[in-house]
């Protein structure tokens, strides 16, 4: 009976082990990093790249959690003014990451957290003054103030910690109301944040990787009056905007100089795709050269 038992315990835990991610040395990593050097410096030289500049040091940092040298959660935050492609971004980076996933049944890949709806519940403010649109008259939201970047900073640290949070949900539909407690979230692999302030001071220095997307105003400018009819703000569309850029020059665009990684919010959506899916070959290559598909 001893030596059955100590059979069926080795048998299963030589399947456990097929399923579960291969252990990489530590010697794997500098492999890891001459690959990224090749990989960013390649789509960084080619024509409508996705890379405007990145800083050298931060492929040793990502060819660690590429290769499962560092296995504990990433978090990622990307930020960028209004109209700059950074929330399309952040949505074809969770689809191409997803699909990668379902492929490998990963379970928890990846979490967003919104930024947005860590802006304060002003739904009174909004009642009293009886529009949203007289609200906004008199109160900024295109300020880092205007947010609990606190909570949310705190929401970020307990899911990179391997605690489910509740994160708030905001109205955007022009109640300025914010539901708190609203979504219960488990922690995953990546925790992924998107916003104009996502790299501001309150909250920068909970994410390992820093992404800054940049355009040009001419074309961000196009991008925000085709938004801006979608939404029907009409004659308030030049305050709107005029109020956005002013305050973009004081709290975002100084942002791009604590990004890791700077990509130019206008490149062709499917080059994203094309070149995350690099780095993600290199975490299959990596964490999943012994795999067994039971």
């Amino acid at each position: 009976m001893a030596d059955y038992i100590m059979q069926k315990t080795k048998e299963t835990t030589e399947i456990k082990t097929r399923k579960m991610y291969v252990s990489v040395p530590f010697n794997r990593v500098d492999a890891v990093e001459e690959q990224l050097k090749r990989i960013f410096e390649e789509e960084l030289q080619s024509e409508g790249s996705v890379l405007i500049s990145y800083k050298p040091e931060i492929l040793s940092k990502l060819a660690k959690f590429l290769s499962g040298h560092i296995s504990r959660s990433a978090s990622i935050g990307i930020a960028g003014e209004t109209a700059s492609g950074k929330s399309t971004i952040t949505l074809d980076i969770i689809d191409t990451i997803k699909s990668f996933t379902t492929e490998f049944e990963i379970d928890n890949a990846i979490t967003r957290v919104n930024t947005d709806d860590y802006y304060y519940d002003r739904s009174d403010m909004v009642k009293a003054a009886g529009s949203f649109a007289e609200f906004a008259k008199h109160y900024d939201l295109d300020v880092p103030q205007a947010l609990e970047l606190e909570l949310m900073n705190k929401h970020i640290q307990e899911l990179l910690s391997g605690k489910s949070v509740y994160l708030p949900k905001y109205d955007m539909s022009g109640t300025a109301k914010r539901y708190d407690n609203c979504t219960l979230t488990h922690p995953s692999k990546i925790i992924i944040s998107e916003g104009l302030f996502t790299l501001t001071e309150k909250i920068k220095d909970v994410f390992d990787f820093k992404i800054y997307v940049d355009i040009e105003k001419e074309v961000q400018k196009k991008r925000f009056y085709v938004r801006a009819a979608e939404r029907d703000l009409g004659d308030s569309a030049d305050g709107v905007y005029k109020n956005a850029s002013q305050k973009a020059e004081i709290y975002i665009r100084p942002c791009k100089n604590e990004a890791d990684i700077v990509l130019s919010g206008e490149a062709v959506r499917a080059r994203y795709k094309a070149f995350l899916n690099k780095l993600i070959h290199i975490v299959q290559q990596e964490n999943f050269r012994n795999k067994i598909i039971m």
